[in-house]
């Protein structure tokens, strides 16, 4: 179906004749219920778009991955289970790994009642998968289908003719009529780009079902993503304004402070100040906040000026050009890349703890573990001491009269339990920065709750209700106080640590939440989900402002940039998507990750992405370069896919990498389980 409203498009498939299968009732019986037509068909599309010509591959390896969902599903509608299993083993490796999420859950779809029950399946089976192609592609692509002929290079389209082809074609072609949906550009092949492909490329129909007020009433048309991005009110990028009284504090602090050669750490420097083309923030823009500072905002300022002094300076453009004559060649990897620290974890039950963090000053190291509990250590040595269990409250009337009940003896790691199920994400509050250890920890559990736990007392102060379905992430504010949270239950939901009832609940993803991201002013939430969309929600308002439509598996990591004007998302994909704010476009695509990517962190200069995941590796990538050499959509992800951005991967021994995080001087901190040659091995808990 053509998109009238946009200039580019000129036809489609249903508009052009001998697109629409038409047949008896008992020959079109007798082909849905041959199995062989599919198998066919498959092979012979795989080997028309093997075969096509390196300028239309991009365009039509895509098409694979529909076609083959359908023909697996419409073999198990029909009962085959054997052939439907028969068909997957052949043809899924080609898919791999780009569709490992979405292809292992079709692997369990095995019954006829599943394509009713299973709500994958009933989204290929109920939305339209679109496409995008060029006219002369899209041509191409017809004359295949219609006579066998079209872009095939030599010898590959010998197979094609006779009755099998014949019905083979057919059953791709009924896939086509009823769950395709091709935009066919007007511009040439060579211009048509990977990024406009791939961000209308999937279920995306239903992503934005009515979008804001400028797009209600109006055609589905009208609010694809790119449209309804477009017709959103600018958003406040800019940084957080600063108390007058703070600033004036942390200043008397500060130069207080001097330092051996006599010069004084200012806080009010050029880079502090708002940038000219982001929008500014208001002080009547922000959530509320407590209404005067406090000792620890002061201590919070006066850190960040010392880091920024003391900050690594990375410059990755030394490792792209010889031009720069001052530093040694040897010298250029030590200047552009950052040290990376890594913690390994070590006898993990089942070689896997879902998820891990480590505080902003670097002191401690949290992990939420499947056996429902939450295992802290203390990266100084330093032990750490709980409260005894026979106190009086009535006795603390102080703070000493709380050093006097802790236990005597501790220990530099503790076990936190008070959920009843696995523990998929741990956050520390950021309230002290990296002046002092945090004081609380955030945890989310598949118990639907979120647990605030004293780092003080080591115990459980709250446990926050209100999810439905399992929490797979939670994350605190910039400035603490409100924390988000992403559930099963497809939701978001904002809270604040002195109510136990959600603020703001942030609906419109079409699957699971799995991972949520403040902007650093507050103002903005990003929420990345298995629907292969990520979006911006306005705090304030509760309403989407942006919708990133490119990804071609769930959303698996987000990182904000701390100039505020960029968003990385991670996907199963095995794919890094970097995004303009601004105007909700893709700038790049960053691969080279060979398995699914966990965690993702900027640079302090926002000028360095570093990335975790599940192929052992930590891996760094250069934010300003243009990037590029990405092999063609759909082909196998090897470790020589690789764009030209990636500049240094770090191996692991047998480690997949579930948290990087750079620190506020620019030093990378890594963590993960090693997994071991004998799974079977005793628990002693111990970090190295």
């Amino acid at each position: 179906m053509v998109e009238n409203n946009k200039p580019d498009v000129s036809t489609s498939a249903e508009s052009l004749p001998g697109l629409k299968y038409i047949a008896g009732v008992d020959v079109q019986s007798a082909l849905m219920l041959d199995p062989a037509a599919r198998h066919d068909g498959f092979k012979e599309l795989e080997a028309w778009v093997d075969g096509s010509l390196d300028i239309y591959r991009p365009e039509f390896t895509p098409l694979l991955f529909p076609v083959f969902v359908h023909f697996y599903l419409d073999l198990i509608q029909l009962g085959l289970k054997e052939a439907a299993v028969r068909f997957y083993e052949a043809y899924s490796p080609r898919l791999m790994p780009a569709h490992s999420a979405i292809l292992h859950h079709l692997s369990t779809l095995l019954l006829p009642i599943h394509m009713t029950t299973d709500e994958e399946a009933a989204r290929f089976r109920k939305e339209p998968y679109r496409l995008r192609m060029s006219k002369s592609g899209f041509a191409l692509f017809v004359g295949w289908l219609t006579d066998g002929m079209g872009g095939t290079g030599g010898g590959v389209g010998d197979s094609f003719g006779g009755e099998k082809g014949r019905r083979g074609r057919d059953a791709v072609l009924r896939v086509v009529n009823a769950h395709l949906k091709i935009d066919v550009a007007a511009t040439t092949s060579a211009l048509l780009s990977q990024g406009n492909l791939e961000e209308t490329t999937g279920l995306v129909s239903s992503l934005v079902g009515g979008g804001s007020p400028a797009t209600k009433g109006k055609t589905s048309t009208q609010v694809d993503p790119p449209s309804f991005n477009a017709a959103q009110s600018p958003l406040k990028l800019g940084k957080p304004p600063v108390d007058p009284a703070l600033r004036e504090e942390a200043d008397r602090l500060i130069k207080e402070t001097v330092e051996e050669d006599g010069t004084s750490m200012d806080i009010d420097r050029p880079k502090d100040k708002q940038d000219g083309d982001l929008p500014g923030v208001a002080p009547e823009d922000m959530p509320p906040l407590p209404p005067s500072f406090r000792e620890v905002d002061v201590r919070r300022e006066v850190a960040r000026v010392a880091d920024e002094r003391k900050r690594i300076r990375l410059d990755p453009t030394l490792l792209q050009s010889s031009a720069t004559a001052e530093v040694a060649p040897g010298r250029r990897k030590a200047v552009a890349l950052p040290s990376v620290c890594m913690y390994t974890l070590h006898d993990v039950p089942d070689g896997n703890i879902p998820c891990a963090t480590f505080s902003q000053d670097s002191s401690l190291l949290a992990a939420g573990f499947e056996q429902s509990y939450i295992r802290l250590w203390n990266l100084k040595g330093e032990k750490m001491r709980g409260l005894r269990s026979d106190f009086d409250v009535n006795n603390v009337r102080e703070a000493r009269d709380l050093r006097r009940i802790r236990d005597k003896s501790g220990s530099t790691t503790r076990k936190l339990i008070g959920h009843s199920a696995p523990v998929y994400s741990v956050a520390f509050d950021p309230l002290a920065g990296s002046a002092g250890p945090p004081h609380w920890l955030l945890s989310s559990s598949a118990d639907a709750t979120i647990r605030l736990w004293s780092l003080d007392t080591l115990a459980n102060v709250v446990a926050y209700r209100g999810h439905e379905s399992p929490v797979w992430d939670v994350q605190w504010g910039p400035l603490g106080t409100y924390f988000a949270s992403g559930s099963r239950d497809r939701t978001a939901r904002l809270w604040c640590t002195d109510r136990v009832a959600p603020l703001r609940v942030f609906a419109g993803h079409l699957s699971d939440v799995d991972v949520v991201r403040f902007h650093p002013n507050s103002l903005y939430l990003a929420t990345g989900s298995s629907d292969w969309t990520a979006r911006l929600w306005d705090v304030q308002r509760g309403a989407c402002v942006r919708v990133f439509v490119g990804h071609q598996g769930g959303i698996t990591a987000l990182a904000f940039s701390p100039d505020g004007r960029y968003l990385a998302s991670g996907g199963d994909d095995l794919s890094i998507n970097l995004w303009d704010l601004i105007s909700g476009r893709r700038i790049k695509k960053m691969m080279g990750h060979n398995a699914a990517i966990h965690s993702l962190s900027f640079s302090a200069e926002s000028n360095v992405l570093v990335s975790g995941g599940a192929d052992w590796t930590v891996r760094c990538w250069d934010v300003k370069s243009a990037g590029g050499n990405v092999a063609s959509l759909g082909e196998d992800v090897t470790e020589k896919n690789e764009t030209s951005d990636l500049l240094a991967t770090f191996p692991t021994k047998r480690t997949p990498v579930v948290d990087v995080q750079f620190t506020p001087r620019n030093m990378v901190l890594s963590t993960g389980p090693i997994q071991p040659a004998n799974a079977n091995q005793a628990w002693p808990s111990f970090l190295s």
